[in-house]
């Protein structure tokens, strides 16, 4: 037979109706300078501690788990951990069954998105067995920071890659604009000994061959100003922004390309979709990239329909082709540096697309289907969630 051995505390709680007011004073003294204590110790723990109901409402929450999870210390016994952070959520089930374990403790390796994109590894364990089936029932998580653990050899070697890329196309535009700032020079002393000759057949001939000339110069010099700029990681504007206002004006910018090719654009957006905090045009170049994609894989004639949807944490936004789909192969590719399907392209786009969305927090997905077309989902936080996050990183 097993006997459960009673604590210090248990005893001198099995004892409160033998003291006097002045020991019950020294009492509870002693126990709010242990609690104290203890909550010192905890708070310089790397992991993070949690202790939540079964409804997921946090109880308790030390310093690194309230970092991790992106919590106020104004938010401890109100927040639910469910609402707080979707992502661990799902990976979580504390509707316990009379068929399941009594001790219902979980070990696993999850990656969330907010307040940052974290891989963490998860342990969680019941502390009042005797209750696991009650509402009063507790639990408690500990959480490990193990995101750069979890960065495998392949990763590093692509984040090398791409540090490659961004080197090389420095080099590449500083290579090119040096000849074209040469060439620029002397059509401008051609012109100028052009101008000394006078009117003319031959000279208005070429004076025009110069013009054209320097035209095709400053719009080669424009194609690697603005190559840079997208390969360039910026520092993000942010700005309180409707995601309908920057769709609106990227198919506007990209319209007569659109009539040219007889695609029909679908938008169906609610105009009162909660707002988000980005940068505008980062995200203009984000839908840009996907739109010009969409009408590359289509032929005349085809339809882009872009929808969204809200729940109570996020924004989705929907942009469904009619194209000619990505086969299962290249779907695991279309975010590597330098792979592109097409004749005449980068294979840089769809990285840059990627880059933003993660600086903002969010995610891409693309569903395909080879012959019948892509749907390309971003999922953006809420301006709430990204506020949250901006005042987490700043405390």
């Amino acid at each position: 037979m097993v006997t459960k051995r009673s604590s210090h505390l248990d005893r001198i709680l099995g004892r409160l109706d033998d003291l006097d007011s002045v020991n019950l004073t020294i009492l509870v003294q002693r126990l709010a300078r242990e609690r104290e204590l203890l909550e010192t110790v905890f708070n310089v723990i790397q992991e993070g501690i949690l202790v939540i109901s079964r409804t997921g409402i946090i109880e308790y929450s030390n310093a690194a788990a309230s970092q991790l999870i992106g919590l106020r210390e104004s938010e401890v016994g109100q927040a639910v951990l469910w609402k707080l952070m979707p992502d661990l959520a799902r990976t979580l089930s504390l509707d316990i069954d009379a068929k399941r374990s009594a001790s219902p403790s979980i070990s696993r390796e999850v990656e969330v998105t907010y307040p940052e994109h974290r891989f963490l590894r998860l342990y969680m364990v019941p502390l009042n067995e005797s209750e696991t089936n009650s509402d009063k029932s507790q639990f408690a998580i500990l959480l490990s920071d193990i995101t750069e653990d979890k960065v495998s050899t392949e990763e590093l070697i692509a984040n090398e890659k791409l540090s490659s890329i961004f080197d090389l196309a420095a080099s590449v535009a500083h290579e090119l604009g040096n000849p074209l700032n040469s060439v620029n020079i002397h059509l401008q002393l051609m012109k100028r000994q052009l101008a000394k000759l006078g009117a003319g057949t031959e000279a208005e001939k070429l004076k025009e061959s110069l013009r054209v000339c320097s035209n095709e110069v400053e719009r080669l010099d424009g194609i690697i100003a603005h190559f840079l700029n997208a390969m360039r990681p910026q520092p993000l504007d942010m700005q309180d922004l409707q995601v309908l206002e920057v769709i609106t004006e990227v198919i506007e910018f990209q319209e007569n390309e659109l009539k040219d090719l007889g695609i029909n654009v679908e938008v169906a957006i609610r105009e009162d979709l909660p707002h988000l905090m980005g940068d505008r045009n980062q995200l203009k170049q984000v839908f840009f990239n996907l739109i010009k994609n969409a009408m590359e894989a289509m032929d005349r004639g085809g339809e882009l329909r872009i929808s969204t949807r809200s729940d109570d944490q996020f924004v989705y936004v929907h942009l469904a082709d009619t194209g000619q789909g990505i086969s299962q192969e290249d779907l695991a590719k279309v975010f590597n540096p330098y792979f592109t399907s097409k004749a005449e392209g980068h294979g840089l786009g769809m990285m840059i697309v990627q880059r933003i969305m993660r600086d903002h927090g969010g995610q891409i997905g693309i569903d395909s289907q080879y012959g019948t077309g892509t749907v390309v989902t971003l999922q953006f936080p809420q301006k709430h969630r990204r506020m949250r996050m901006l005042e987490q990183r700043s405390e």
